[in-house]
Formats: structure tokens, sequence, C-alpha cells
């Protein structure tokens, strides 16, 4: 049953107040807000003409990025509290605006940074001792010297900015509001209603005759449409060109992440690591083809889960007292904040009309940080709550160590706490299982993370590496190619135990991560380093578990690949991937001996 959100008690709400008690607070600090763009342009003829002017634009900056930041979560928030209501969306929408404004209006810096004398630059540090915060900041940008173009160019990018979107958001309103896929009917005859939510979903019937009718009913429409995704592909491919080249960059793949300043080698490192031990994927599809007892297994076979489903079904508050004795691990004050977190309302726990679906953490420095859930109580509403707290405890603990410019972190470790929580949840099941079914489905869900994540992700980062230098090589980005392309890494990763589906190579087609500009990779990275933490945290104890929570606390004050090497894991080497690879390969082994129980 769901209830509307004001029949919901108070304690299973977000507390939103960290960022503005109400819509009023928030509608007068957005009114100050508005005054950022022209006070940035006041700051031009100072910034870099002294020691002090520097000083006061980069806290002007901070200061203005933790109100922009605050006005966004609230208004997004709010929307997802009830997406139903107007004024949010209106809310977020002015906010939207106004970021663009701002970027737009800050758009001279860089190029008047980069532009200054690096003695004259040295010399303002000695001068102003306050500027020793921004060193790492300031050296940030300077290294983009190669890359960064006169102030008035730098202008006309940003406020392209909105047109290099278009390509995503066509794709978003073309996938999520235009295109329907019907019904697919199950064996007994009875339709079932086939949308981008549901489709997973229906591919993890016991069903065969279901899963093969969703198969169908979605990739047909697809089929119909091959040409206009193709377009809108190339479109994103061409706007990634566009700005490479404008800035000089050897390639889209460097051109995304050297600011991020992750090697493009990490990038290859992780596609070649996988590639190289793609025969224990191999090996796990032939479980799969054996536990679900097929002749053949066809591309809607994969999410067919190969251990009939533990039916235990958890309260909130059993959820929550599973996740403090999962990361307990992680030490006393860490669950202490977790515990207080839960306590201060962090959370948004349950389903109500017109909610966001999903999951998500959010928030940034200056506010608590929020989780939305739409709790079941499900075992994997539970990995979800875990999940989501390791993105939460990763925010308040940089946002508590570091000052607002180091307070975000990249992407790139973005989800490295939200899945060491998870596999620390993992070994506690594991640890608690309390036979061999059980037992075997857990082992059965961690696979298919290893699956989803560590393959699946990796796959996606190969082939938009590869169709974007198709691209810079002057082949034509055309539906045929792409089907081609994606045909042959799908036959790669999945190997001759995985019978041919013409329609699977079209599986580009409803991707929307291919519109992230290279971001796919950092789930495969992220989790392969998560599973080497999560286990020096439980082999090696406090050191390990020190390393660790000091790396969360980091936030981007260092260099993500060197503040993964403080937490002991070296992402610059092929090494954590061959680790996790390896405990995929043991866990297919075990999965292999318990069906025989079963």
């Amino acid at each position: 049953m769901i209830f509307e959100r004001n029949e919901i008690e108070e304690r299973y709400t977000w507390d939103l107040s960290s960022m503005f008690e109400n819509d009023e607070a928030f509608n007068a600090a957005f009114e100050r807000a508005k005054a950022l763009p022209e006070q940035s342009q006041a700051h031009e003829a100072t910034a870099t003409s002294s020691a002090s002017g520097l000083l006061d634009y980069l806290k002007f900056v901070d200061d203005g990025t933790v109100l922009v930041s605050k006005l966004f979560n609230y208004a997004a928030r709010r929307q997802d509290e009830d997406t139903r209501v107007s004024t949010y969306q209106a809310f977020l929408g002015r906010v939207t605006m106004l970021y663009a404004q701002v970027s737009t209006a800050n758009a001279w810096f860089t190029p008047a940074l980069i532009a200054l004398d690096p003695q004259v630059l040295d010399g303002y540090f000695s001068q102003e001792p306050g500027l020793e915060v921004y060193r790492r900041k300031i050296e940030s940008i300077v290294r983009l010297r190669p890359y960064t173009l006169p102030a008035e160019q730098e202008a006309l990018l940003a406020a392209a900015s909105e047109i290099a979107a278009q390509p995503e958001q066509i794709n978003s309103m073309f996938n999520d509001a235009d295109l329907t896929f019907g019904t697919a009917l199950d064996a007994e005859g009875v339709e079932h209603q086939v949308t981008h939510g549901s489709f997973v979903t229906l591919l993890r019937s016991s069903d065969r005759v279901l899963r093969k009718n969703t198969f169908d009913a979605l990739y047909s429409v697809y089929e119909k449409f091959r040409n206009t995704s193709s377009a809108i592909l190339n479109s994103q491919i061409k706007q990634l060109e566009f700005f490479a080249n404008a800035r000089g960059y050897a390639s889209t793949l460097e051109a995304s992440m050297f600011p991020t300043e992750v090697p493009t080698q990490v990038y290859n490192n992780l596609i070649n690591a996988v590639n190289a031990g793609m025969d224990t994927m191999y090996k796990y599809v032939d479980l799969r083809k054996s536990m679900l007892g097929v002749d053949e297994l066809h591309s809607y076979d994969l999410y067919a889960p190969m251990v009939d489903s533990v039916e235990k079904k958890y309260t909130y508050e059993e959820a929550c007292e599973i996740m403090y004795e999962a990361l307990a691990p992680l030490g006393p004050e860490y669950v202490a904040q977790v515990k207080k977190g839960v306590e201060s309302r962090w959370i948004d726990v349950y389903e109500t009309p017109g909610k966001r679906s999903g999951a998500y953490s959010a928030g940034g420095y200056g506010m608590q940080p929020v989780i939305l859930l739409n709790f079941q109580g499900t075992i994997d509403d539970v990995f979800t709550l875990v999940h989501e707290m390791g993105h939460s405890m990763h925010t308040f603990l940089a946002c508590e160590t570091q000052p607002p410019c180091y307070s975000e972190y990249e992407m790139f470790v973005a989800e490295v706490a939200s899945t060491t929580n998870e596999s620390l949840l993992m070994q506690w099941f594991l640890d608690h299982a309390t036979d061999a079914r059980e037992r075997a489905w857990l082992l059965n869900h961690y696979l298919e993370e290893f699956r989803t994540t560590l393959f699946r992700q990796t796959m996606f980062a190969e082939f938009e590496r590869d169709i974007n230098q198709m691209s810079a090589n002057g082949e034509g980005i055309t539906a045929d190619a792409l089907c081609d392309a994606y045909g042959k890494i799908i036959e790669k990763y999945f190997g001759p135990g995985l019978a041919h589906d013409d329609y699977i190579a079209l599986e580009w087609a409803r991707i929307p991560h291919f519109y992230y500009d290279y971001y796919v990779y950092v789930y495969a990275t992220s989790f392969s380093a998560s599973v080497a933490l999560a286990r020096k945290i439980l082999t090696e104890g406090a050191p390990a578990r020190e390393a660790y929570i000091n790396f969360l606390r980091g936030g981007s004050s260092k260099a993500p690949i060197d503040l993964l090497k403080g937490a002991g894991v070296d992402m610059s080497t092929a090494e954590p991937i061959e680790a996790a690879i390896q405990v995929f390969a043991d866990t297919v082994e075990q999965l292999r001996e318990l069906a025989r129980e079963l």
C-alpha cells in the first residue's frame, strides 16, 4: 500500500532545512544569487592583478558555488518528493538557467590565470598566505594551459554548452517520452506492459516466453528508428570532437580525462585487463546456461536469476540494524555517524505518489547529505540503503574535512565508497546465510554485480572509445556501422556460449551512458577498487580502515589516482582489475559447487 506523503511519519522523510527552511528562504537566496554573474564580472579587473585580488575572487567563487549548490539541491529534492508539482519544476528551471549564467560569467578566469606570469603567480603565494589553501586548485587550472583559449573564445565555448547538451536531451526525449514498446505475452497469454522501467524486471522473470517476447517487443521498436538513434548518437560524438579539436586535445578521450587528472592509460588498462580475463566470463556464461537448464543461452536469458529468490522481507529498522553490523569493520566512529545520519533524517524512505523512482544520494558543502529511497523491504533494498549511505558518508566526511574548493570528489572515485559498502554487506550476508540456497542466491547476486558493473560497463567503455575513434578516422557513424561494432563486441564479451540474437546489436540505442562523455568506465574501475578495499579492510583491520577513511575525507585535495593509492589501491596499474576478475572467477566456482547441492 502506498501512502500519501502527508501520511508518512516525519522520521521517515528527509530533512532539507540545512539547505533552506522553506520556499520563502529559497526565493530570498535566489534573489541574492542573481547578482553573482555581475559580481563575477566586477572581479575581472582585480582577480589576477594582485595576491589579495586573487584571494578575494577565489573566496567569492567558493561562496557562490555553495549558494548555487544549495539552491539546486533544494529545488531538485523538492521536485523529487512529488514530480507532479509544477512549483518545484519551475524552481529547478530557474536554478539551472542561473548556473549557466554564472558559468558563462566566470569563463574569463581560467584564461586570465593561465596568462599570468608564473613568477608573478609564485610571488602571490608569498605575499598572501591565505592563498596557500588554494594552491592545488590553482595548479589544477594552470595545468590546463595547453588546452585553454583566450577569454573571448572561452566565453563562446561556455555559451555553447547549452547547444552541446542537446544530443543527450534529444535522446532522453526520444527514448523516455516518445518511444513506446507495447506489451509482451507470457506463457499463459497474459499481457505485460513493456517500458524502460519494466524491461529488466520482465527479463528477470522465470517465464522464458515472457523474457523473449519482452526482448522482441523492445528491440523491434528500436529497429524501426535505428537511423534516428544513430543520427542522435553521431551528433553526440561530433560535439565532443568539436570541443576536443577547439582546445587542441589529441582525442575526445583525452579531452574528457585530462581535466580529471586521470591518465587515458587507466581507461585502456581497464579494457585490456578485462579482455585478458574474458575466459572467466565465458565460464560464467556456461554456468548460467547449465543452471537455467536451457539448450541455448540467449541475450534475453542474461538477467534471469540462476537461483530462486530468497523470500525474505525486512522492515526499514531491520535493514538499518543490518547496515550497522555490516559496516562495523569501518570502525565505531563511522557507524556512529551512520546512525546519526539515520536519526537526523538523511533518508526519505518510502514510495509516495509522484515521488521520483529509484534511489540516490545528494548534498554538498554546508548542508547535510540526503538519500532518496523507495524502500519495499527486499534484500535488494537493503543493498540499496547501504550503497547510498556509502555515497552520503563520502560526501559528509569530505565536506567535514575539506574547504569548499576541495569538498567535492571526482567521478573517478564517486562509486568507490558505495560499492565498498556493498562488498562489506555481501560478506555479512554470506556469513549469516542459513542454508545452501540462500548462500547460492547471494553468490548469484554478487556475480551479477561483476557482470553488470565490471564486464558490462567495460564493454560500454570499449564501444564508446571505438566509435569515437571511428569518427576521428573519418568513418561514417551509421546505424549499420554501430550495429556491426556492437554485435562484434557482444560476441567478444560473452563468447561462443551465448547464442546469436540479431536484435542485441541494437542495444547501443537504448543506453543513455553513451551521452555522458566517457563516464561509464568509472563504474568498472570504482567497483574493482572497492573489491580490493573491502578485502583489505576485512583482512588487515585498523590500518586498512584508517587509510580508507582518510581517502573518504580527501575530497579532491589530491588527484583521484593518488587518493586511492593512499588507501592502498593503485589504479594506474591493471592489478586491481586483475584481482577483481580473480574474485569473479572464484565466485563462479563457488556457485558451481553449490549448484550440485540444490
